[in-house]
């Protein structure tokens, strides 16, 4: 690469203080009220009724403009491709949402329909994820736990498990939760919340998933091989249940085992094939829907449920369900549960929505992203369907064959309706054992995001701290309770990097109006006489401390030590002059002059400088606030002090790189008086430094050359 030209200018301008700028630049006292913005945002007109109708349902907007002719075939064979996909996915992701098999079949239908009408995302194929199914497994089998429905048997001591009643009640509860989960995404979306996803950063979201795969893994444990260990709740509730399984591994149904063990060989064997395969064939080998066809053939034809104890799907109805209102009385113990849905199910969403929006050059709405997914589940949750988001895996298949607008998805639905309607039936004798499976294969893409580690070591050790900690906290918590935790750690390492800035003292490029930490640069000299201090980060309460301690440290000037000296000094000169003039009063007039010359002698003597202070103190300190983007009470206050202490010890103080948010709250924070004016402001260090050479003179300084 050439190097790049270097191109000569020279500007004459005066040097420029606050005042100066605003002056030059005839600065803008225009201001808008509150009530004039809030009578603007109520205002309703046709055009603005309109654009707001249109942008809350966007197929308004697309669907008559679709292109026809160059969209149909590859939507088509797109959603047929996805629809094929999420009958496996739905109905095992159905067992993590401890819901019979069935309402992932319908978790696939209701809510892609409404996402189709409301959604911006032309590509991402929203449906059943396994991290929100895990989190409404863990709400499900809190609130309706097996316990709760043992009925007594035949024998005196002896009880059977309800299991139709069991999950009637865990239907109502996954239903209930998505519903609330859908109304706080709907809520947040209309108050134009959707920025709320910037408090999950890309290395907190993929430890997240990577934790709540762990949690998937270890809750299908007990379908592959063939146990029922104890369901536990709360922290620690991960590691009780992997020694729980351990404990019962001596009851393990061989014959489920080996239907587990011969399903993940051949799912990653016919995976790895139909990647190969790929570069030949345009639409993808549907490995998982060709699976659960043989393992329900194979089951029904060897009797597996009656001969080796497997168990199997049971009961698949036919059909839709009519809409049931949310149980109300339950709504009070999953607040946290489903605010947790919904932030996590947005994020994942809305990251993935920006991706494809990037790479495809269209825009997602974030704040329709969460009133469309609000919809999807709160409607959703009225036909017993549980909490969605999008599937990186179906979404990538949606843009490998062809799908290029949500109509793909619209699709997929009607696949899965007809399943649901004339198909579902015959996959009743399904083992459990196959849909974990599936699940476990579909998890290899998150296991791989353990190699993040490695990756963030070498570019962001703070991003690996988060990355790691919130894989911890995830595990060792609820994946609730654990996102919860995730964020305020992630929130504390900002407030840590904030409070331990890099302050450095600057000092000029020879022949420049640049000016770098002298630390970093051999070339780079300090200023004679005029100290330069910038910090890293903005100031506020809490670094202000910190901020006055390394002004001090890299200034070498401590000016509470030098106002403490010269304070004793003074006290110390007043009291030896009010010695001397009591014994001169006692003296004779002959001594007159003697009396008067200890007194000059005396005076003499405390006006002696302070070796350790006053010889090193500079003509003037500058500091860069350029980095500072807000100043609350306490840092103005801070350079209320700074300014009035150094100014006490002889040391003029000068800001710069102000902006404007910082000028207004030093002036609502009573900064400027009659005697401190905004001439103490300069927009540049450059100016700054200028000013200080001339002398502090009130004069502006004509024909400066920078």
């Amino acid at each position: 690469i050439a190097e790049m030209k270097r191109v000569p200018y020279h500007i004459q301008r005066d040097v420029l203080d606050e005042l100066g700028v605003d002056q030059v630049a005839e600065k803008s006292d225009f201001k808008i009220s509150a009530k004039e913005k809030l009578r603007e945002a109520v205002r309703c007109t046709g055009p603005r009724f309109k654009s707001c109708f249109l942008s809350f349902v966007p197929l308004l907007t697309w669907l008559p403009r679709y292109p026809f002719r160059e969209n149909a075939i590859g939507d088509l064979i797109s959603g047929i491709s996805v629809g094929i996909m999420h009958l496996p996915q739905g109905m095992a992701y159905a067992l993590l949402a401890a819901v019979p098999p069935v309402f992932g079949l319908y978790s696939s239908f209701y809510p892609i329909l409404i996402y189709f009408i409301f959604g911006t995302s032309k590509h991402i194929s929203v449906g059943t994820y396994a991290v929100m199914s895990v989190m409404i497994g863990s709400v499900t089998e809190r609130l309706a736990p097996d316990s709760d429905f043992m009925i007594p048997g035949n024998d005196t001591n002896s009880t059977s498990l309800d299991i139709v009643s069991r999950d009637a009640e865990r239907v109502k509860i996954a239903a209930t939760v998505t519903f609330l989960s859908g109304i706080f995404q709907l809520l947040l979306g209309l108050v134009r919340f959707g920025f709320v996803v910037t408090y999950l950063s890309e290395p907190l979201v993929r430890a997240y998933t990577t934790a709540a795969a762990i949690h998937v893994i270890v809750s299908q444990l007990k379908y592959s091989f063939g146990i029922n260990p104890q369901r536990y709740s709360g922290p620690l509730s991960l590691i009780y249940t992997i020694i729980e399984d351990c404990a019962l591994l001596g009851q393990t149904n061989i014959g489920t085992l080996v239907v587990s063990i011969v399903t993940i060989i051949g799912l990653v064997a016919a995976k790895e094939l139909s990647a190969l395969a790929a570069r030949k064939i345009p639409i993808p080998i549907p490995v998982e829907l060709i699976t659960i066809i043989i393992a329900t053939v194979v089951s029904w034809q060897m009797d597996l449920k009656t001969e080796y104890g497997v168990e199997v799907v049971g009961k698949i109805p036919s059909g839709l369900q009519a809409p049931v209102a949310p149980a109300v009385s339950l709504l009070g113990s999953m607040v946290g549960d489903a605010f947790a849905l919904a932030v996590v199910g947005y994020g994942i969403a809305i990251s993935l929505g920006r991706i494809f929006a990037l790479k495809y050059a269209y825009k997602v709405d974030s704040n329709q992203e969460l009133i469309a997914l609000g919809l999807s589940n709160s409607i959703g949750g009225l036909f017993n369907c549980f909490a969605i988001s999008c599937s990186m895996s179906r979404s990538m298949v949606q843009v490998s064959t062809g799908g290029k607008s949500q109509v793909a998805g619209a699709i997929s639905a009607l696949v899965i309706l007809v399943i649901l309607l004339k198909i579902g039936e015959l996959f009743e004798e399904l083992p459990k054992a196959v849909l974990a499976a599936i699940i476990y294969v579909n998890l290899q893409g998150m296991m791989k995001q353990f190699g993040d580690i490695r990756s963030l070591w070498r570019t962001n050790k703070v991003d690996m701290v988060v990355w790691v900690m919130t894989l911890i906290l995830t595990v060792l918590f609820n994946p609730d309770m654990g996102l919860a935790a995730s964020i305020a750690f992630s929130i504390l390492t900002v407030v840590f990097r904030t409070q331990l800035p890099k302050y450095s003292i600057l000092g000029q490029v020879p022949g420049t109006d640049i000016y770098k930490p002298v630390e970093d640069y051999n070339q780079v000299k300090e200023i004679p006489g005029i100290m330069i201090f910038h910090s890293s980060a903005t100031l506020y309460f809490a670094n202000a401390e910190m901020y006055i301690d390394a002004l001090y440290e890299k200034t070498g000037v401590d000016v509470a030590k030098l106002l403490s000296h010269k304070k004793k000094l003074e006290a110390k000169r007043l009291r030896k002059e009010k010695k001397a003039a009591k014994k001169a009063k006692k003296e004779a007039k002959k001594r007159a002059k003697e009396a008067v010359k200890a007194a000059e002698d005396v005076g003499a003597v405390e006006v002696g400088p302070d070796p350790d202070t006053d010889t090193t103190l500079p003509q003037a300190i500058i500091l860069d606030l350029s980095p500072v983007n807000f100043l609350d009470t306490v840092g103005v206050k801070t350079l209320r002090n700074i300014y009035k202490d150094y100014g006490e010890a002889g040391v003029q103080v000068y800001f710069c790189g102000c902006q404007r948010g910082v000028v207004e709250s030093m002036e609502k924070g009573d900064f400027f008086n009659e005697k401190v004016t905004k001439s103490i402001l300069f927009s540049s260090v450059h100016d700054a430094v200028l000013y200080c050479q001339q002398g502090n003179s009130e004069e502006v300084i004509q024909g400066t050359h920078l």
